[in-house]
């Protein structure tokens, strides 16, 4: 998808800017479409785990800490062993091949015409 993109200063610090694009009222409805068509998917298939907070209706990735805080004191409570691997994905999504994300759309059971949508869609 083609787009304009316009640097928006993200907090009152110099350098810290986030990217936004401006897209067409097409581009828009076709982005939100393909994200009711997966979202209704996820849902009624239950690929998504109760444990996701990003990107889940309800949940936000702020929700994160507090969940993972509670149930990691919980554990120690009970003299369990804790144990955290806290890997950095906050680029992931600037390096994912369409190829290869399509194809895992697939192998989740989503139609094969909405995969194909959002592919061609990452690659205009």
């Amino acid at each position: 998808m083609k787009a304009n993109i316009a640097p928006v200063l993200k907090k009152e610090k110099t350098g810290n800017y986030r990217v936004v694009s401006l897209t067409s009222i097409l581009g828009k409805v076709m982005k939100q479409s393909i994200l009711e068509t997966i979202s209704r998917h996820t849902n009624n298939t239950k690929i998504i785990t109760s444990c996701q907070h990003g990107f889940t209706m309800g949940k936000s990735w702020s929700n994160n800490p507090t969940t993972f805080y509670s149930e990691m004191t919980g554990l120690a409570d009970e003299g369990r062993a804790v144990n955290s691997v806290c890997p950095d994905f906050s680029k992931a999504f600037n390096t994912v091949f369409c190829k290869i994300f399509a194809e895992k759309l697939l192998v989740c059971r989503l139609d094969e015409q909405p995969v194909r949508w959002t592919e061609n869609w990452l690659n205009s």
